[in-house]
């Protein structure tokens, strides 16, 4: 299974989010993120993935892991993905003004959270909206799963995660274990 990373760039009151040109998720505002690749390390794989499609460099955000989200199809009990969730704090004295700005993957724009977290906001990936509180306010580590019949969401939990402090965690053992 390809294993993924997905970032939260956040600055005050806002989160750089991507309006995304190519499916998954296409026409949808998401965070920042793609694959993760062979012999990679999952926290490498989301800094180079934010300087490629941000060009913000490492040494401006602080990085705090997450969690993990995974998702399957409702026919099933088998997880089809997953992926290394992120926080990544700018600093406030760091401008990333030039936006929105189209870019390979799509358009990024700055978007108050209180949009995005908004109960009637139908453009931000559907379940996306399920983990970010946790994302963006919660210290603790979680696995979020997601299921899906057709490409519409029809479940989503939360799990706290118990060894929190396991970044390179073994997404197989997760997985084994269950949603």
């Amino acid at each position: 299974m390809q294993l993924y990373t997905l970032g939260f760039i956040k600055q005050g009151s806002r989160v750089l989010m991507l309006n995304r040109e190519k499916a998954p998720w296409m026409g949808c505002w998401n965070g920042v993120g793609g694959k993760v690749e062979q012999d990679e390390k999952p926290r490498e794989a989301m800094l180079r993935e934010i300087k490629e499609e941000t060009d913000i460099d490492s040494k401006h955000v602080s990085v705090d892991y997450k969690g993990l989200l995974t998702w399957s199809n409702e026919q099933g009990n088998q997880i089809s993905g997953a992926l290394y969730l992120y926080l990544l704090e700018l600093s406030e004295d760091y401008r990333y003004d030039h936006t929105p700005v189209r870019t390979d993957e799509g358009i990024l724009d700055w978007k108050a959270i209180s949009w995005i977290m908004h109960s009637k906001n139908i453009g931000v990936a559907s379940n996306i909206s399920r983990c970010l509180d946790k994302v963006l306010y919660d210290q603790r580590c979680y696995h979020h799963h997601s299921t899906f019949s057709e490409d519409l969401l029809v479940d989503h939990m939360s799990k706290l995660m118990h060894n929190q402090t396991l970044e390179e965690l073994d997404v197989i053992k997760v997985i084994h274990q269950g949603k």
